[in-house]
C-alpha cells in the first residue's frame, strides 16, 4: 500500500448544522473517490461514516468518523463529524487534527444555529475553510439567499467559487468561476457558462478576481493596471487566501444527486493546506511556554490521541494523528502525559468501521491501534529521549446532568465498570458521588448526549441503567440556641441500660459545618462515655427532624448528665446523646438549606431580556452584566433547585446560541413556601 506523506495528505473535516447532508456528502466524495463501491443513504442505514447502531436507529451522526480516500495522487482523510450540540466534543477532537475544513450549509435551510457554532469553532483553531451550499436540488433551495445569509454573518471574505445551474428540481450543475466553464449532470460534462447566467457569472468573477489580486503586491498592481490575471496567478492567489483565512470560497452541490463532488474534490486538493504548511504546538509547562515547530518526516515521533472508542470485540481503539517522525507497528512507544512506557500492536487505518492493517503511519497521517493500556484521548505518544508533549485538546465542560440508576443488582455490580470506561471513551461525560444524596451522578453535554451514553452502557457493556433529575443535597440548621436532655434508662433481667445527657445547641455562621464541645465537669459522665456521646450526636445529625437531610452549621455542648457505675455504657450514652439532639433540633426552630449556585450565561444580545426574565423566575438574583464580543455575559446566584434542566432551558429560550457554567457557592435559607413543599414531598417519598 502507497505510503503518503507530509507533501501528499490533506485531512479535513466535516462540519455543520445538524441535518445539512454532511454524512451523505461523505459518502458521495468516497464514491466519486472510489473509495466505496455504491452510494449508501442515511435513512437506510448503510453510510460507511454511520455504522454505530444509536446513529442508525436516530439517524444521526454521534461520532466522528475516519474516511479515507484518494484523489489525484494525494490521500484525503475526511472526518465526518456530528451536527448536534450535543456531540461537540468529537468536533473539537476533528477540528484539532484536520489542517481544513468544509462547512456544509443547506439551501433551504439556510445559515443556522449549527452553522454559526462550527464557524465559531473553525476561527478559534484558525482553520482555512470552504462553504459548501449543499442540497440544491431541495424544495425551497435557493442559493442567492444563503450566500446573502453568508456574508452578512461571516463577512464579505465568504465568496462565491462557483454558481449553480438551476434549482430545486431543475438543479443540473454549477458554473466554475475561475474557470469560466459549466459542469452539468453526474459524472459531470465540461460545457460553455449558459448564457442565461453569463452577466451574473462576469460579475461574480470580477469580485473574485478583485478579492485574490489584494492578497498580493504584484497581482493587484497587474489588475489595477488593467492586465489579464493568468489563471495560474488566480489559482495561487487563492490558494494563498484560503490557506491564510483571507477569502472563504462558496461552492455549489448536491451530495444525493453527486453534482458538484468532483469539482469540490479538486478545490480541495488545490486550495485546502497540506500537513508541512501548519506548525505543530508543543505544550510547555509555565517555565516554558507553548512553542510551534516545523512538522517533519524524519524527526522523533510525536502524535496525539484524539479519540477513543470501547469496541465490545476488540476492546480499546485509540485513534490517533502523526505529527512529527514515524508509527510502526509492533512497537514501543512513550507516553509523554502519563510518563509510562506504551505497547503498539498492529497499526491501522480506519475507514468507517473497515479496519485496513498496516506496517507505519507517517507523519500528517491519521492511523489507529487497539488495547493500549495507559493511554487515553489527549495523550502524546513521542520517544523517551526526546518527549515532545503536544498541546491537548480542549473538550467542554459539561452542563447537563442525571442520577444513574441501576435497574437491578446484576446491573448494580457492573455499573462503576461501565462508566469509567464511558467516561475514557467520552472525555466530555464525567462521572462522580454525591455523597450528600447518595446518588452517581453522570454529567455530560445535554439530554440526547446522556441518552445515547444509557444506550451505549446496556449495548456494549450489558448494564441496564434509568436516569432521573438528581436529587438536591438540602441540608438542616438551627435558628435559636436549645437546651434539651434525655435519659436512656431500661431495666430487664440482669443489667439495665442507664446513659442520661443535658445539651446545648447554638447556630453557627453559614459553612461552619458541626462542632461538639465537651463542658462536663466534676465527673458527672465519666470521661470514657464522652467519644460515645458525640458519636450518637454525629449519627443522628445526618437526619434531621424537619425532612430527614443532614444538619449542618451547629454548635452542640455536652455540659452535664448522670450515669449508673453498674448500668451504663458506651451504647446507652451514644442512644442518649443521638435522642438529646433531635429533641434540641426541634427546639431550636430548625430551617431547611439550599445549595446556591453561582452561574454564568453566555448569550447573544438579542435574548437578554428573555433570559433574565427566566432567571428571575427561578428566584436568581442577577449581579451583573458584561458585553463579551458580541455577546451578554449574565452572572447570576440561583437556587441549584432550580436550574438541574436548566441546559435544555436555555437552548429552547435561545434556539441552542447560549452556554452557561455554574458552580457551587453557599448554602442559604429555602423561603418558607418552597420549604413547605420540599418537605411534604420527602414524606410522601418515605411513605
Amino acid at each position: 500500500m502507497k505510503q503518503y506523506g507530509l507533501e501528499d495528505i490533506h485531512n479535513v473535516v466535516l462540519l455543520s448544522h445538524c441535518g445539512a447532508g454532511k454524512t451523505s456528502l461523505s459518502e458521495a466524495i468516497l464514491f466519486t473517490a472510489g473509495a466505496i463501491k455504491r452510494l449508501g443513504k442515511v435513512d437506510d442505514g448503510t453510510t460507511t461514516s454511520d455504522y454505530d447502531p444509536a446513529e442508525v436507529k436516530r439517524k444521526i451522526s454521534i461520532n466522528l468518523a475516519l474516511l479515507p480516500g484518494e484523489w489525484q495522487g494525494t490521500k484525503i482523510n475526511l472526518i465526518d463529524t456530528p451536527g448536534y450540540s450535543d456531540f461537540v466534543g468529537e468536533v473539537k477532537a476533528a477540528i484539532r487534527v484536520s489542517e481544513g475544513a468544509i462547512i456544509v450549509i443547506c439551501a433551504a435551510s439556510g445559515v443556522e444555529v449549527g452553522s454559526e457554532q462550527v464557524w465559531a469553532h473553525s476561527e478559534e483553531a484558525s482553520l482555512p475553510r470552504l462553504i459548501l451550499v449543499n442540497k440544491m436540488d431541495r424544495e425551497n433551495a435557493d442559493f442567492y439567499r444563503t450566500l446573502q445569509q453568508l456574508q452578512s454573518k461571516f463577512g464579505s471574505r465568504c465568496l462565491p467559487l462557483q454558481l449553480p445551474i438551476g434549482a430545486q428540481d431543475d438543479f443540473q450543475g454549477i458554473v466554475d468561476l475561475l474557470a469560466m466553464k459549466s459542469y452539468t449532470g453526474s459524472p459531470a460534462k465540461e460545457a460553455e457558462v449558459p448564457s442565461s447566467l453569463k452577466d451574473q457569472a462576469d460579475s461574480f468573477r470580477e469580485k473574485l478576481v478583485e478579492a485574490i489580486a489584494e492578497i498580493d503586491d504584484r497581482l493587484i498592481e497587474k489588475y489595477l493596471g488593467g492586465e489579464e490575471l493568468s489563471r495560474d496567478e488566480l489559482s495561487n492567489g487563492l490558494r494563498q487566501a484560503v490557506v491564510t483565512g483571507k477569502i472563504v470560497p462558496i461552492l455549489v452541490g448536491s451530495a444525493l444527486k453527486n453534482i458538484g463532488i468532483t469539482s469540490l474534490l479538486d478545490v480541495m486538493y488545490s486550495y485546502l493546506p497540506l500537513p508541512k504548511e501548519r506548525e505543530v504546538v508543543i505544550a510547555g509547562d509555565s517555565a516554558k511556554q507553548a512553542q510551534k515547530i516545523e512538522p517533519s518526516q524524519d524527526a522523533p515521533l510525536a502524535a496525539l490521541v484524539f479519540k477513543t472508542s470501547a469496541d465490545p470485540y476488540v476492546g480499546k481503539l485509540t485513534y490517533f494523528r502523526v505529527y512529527i517522525g514515524t508509527i510502526e507497528s509492533n512497537s514501543q512507544v512513550w507516553n509523554a502525559t502519563q510518563g509510562e512506557v506504551e505497547r503498539i500492536g498492529q497499526l491501522f487505518t480506519l475507514r468507517g468501521k473497515t479496519q485496513e492493517p498496516v506496517s507505519q503511519v507517517r507523519a500528517g497521517d491519521i492511523g489507529a491501534v487497539a488495547k493500549l493500556s495507559v493511554t487515553s484521548t489527549g495523550d502524546t505518544l513521542c520517544t523517551r529521549d526526546k518527549p515532545m508533549p503536544i498541546a491537548p485538546i480542549l473538550f467542554p465542560e459539561p452542563a447537563f446532568s442525571e442520577a444513574v440508576h441501576p435497574k437491578t443488582k446484576a446491573d448494580l455490580d457492573k455499573l462503576g465498570v461501565a462508566l469509567s470506561r464511558l467516561s475514557e471513551e467520552d472525555p466530555t461525560l464525567q462521572v462522580r458521588r454525591e455523597a450528600d444524596t447518595n446518588e452517581t451522578i453522570l454529567s455530560g453535554l445535554g439530554e440526547t448526549h446522556l441518552e445515547v451514553a444509557a444506550e451505549k452502557m446496556l449495548r456494549k457493556f450489558g448494564v441496564g441503567v434509568k436516569l432521573e433529575t438528581p436529587r438536591v443535597p438540602y441540608k438542616e440548621t438551627i435558628t435559636i440556641p436549645a437546651k434539651a436532655e434525655y435519659k436512656h434508662k431500661k431495666q430487664t433481667g440482669g443489667h439495665g441500660q442507664y446513659g442520661h445527657v443535658c445539651l446545648e445547641l447554638e447556630p453557627l455562621p453559614r459553612g461552619s459545618g458541626r462542632e461538639f464541645i465537651n463542658k462536663v465537669v466534676g465527673g458527672a459522665i465519666p470521661r470514657n462515655y464522652i467519644p460515645a456521646v458525640e458519636k450518637g450526636v454525629n449519627e443522628a445529625a445526618q437526619e434531621g427532624v424537619l425532612a430527614g437531610y443532614p444538619v449542618v452549621d451547629i454548635k452542640t455542648r455536652i455540659y452535664d448528665g448522670t450515669y449508673h457505675p453498674v448500668d451504663s455504657s458506651d451504647i446507652c450514652f451514644k442512644i442518649a446523646g443521638a435522642q438529646a439532639l433531635k429533641k434540641g433540633l426541634s427546639q431550636g426552630q430548625p430551617i431547611l438549606l439550599e445549595p446556591i449556585m453561582n452561574i454564568k450565561v453566555s448569550i447573544p444580545e438579542d435574548f437578554t431580556g428573555d433570559i433574565i426574565g427566566d432567571l428571575n423566575a427561578k428566584r436568581a438574583r442577577v449581579s451583573g452584566m458584561n458585553p463579551e464580543d458580541g455577546r451578554n455575559v449574565i452572572e447570576a446566584q440561583v437556587p441549584q433547585a432550580e436550574i438541574l434542566r436548566y441546559a435544555i432551558d436555555l437552548k429552547s429560550i435561545t434556539q441552542g446560541r447560549g452556554s452557561f457554567t455554574a458552580d457551587f457557592s453557599h448554602y442559604e435559607e429555602v423561603p418558607p413556601q418552597t420549604a413547605q413543599k420540599i418537605i411534604a414531598e420527602r414524606q410522601a417519598r418515605k411513605t
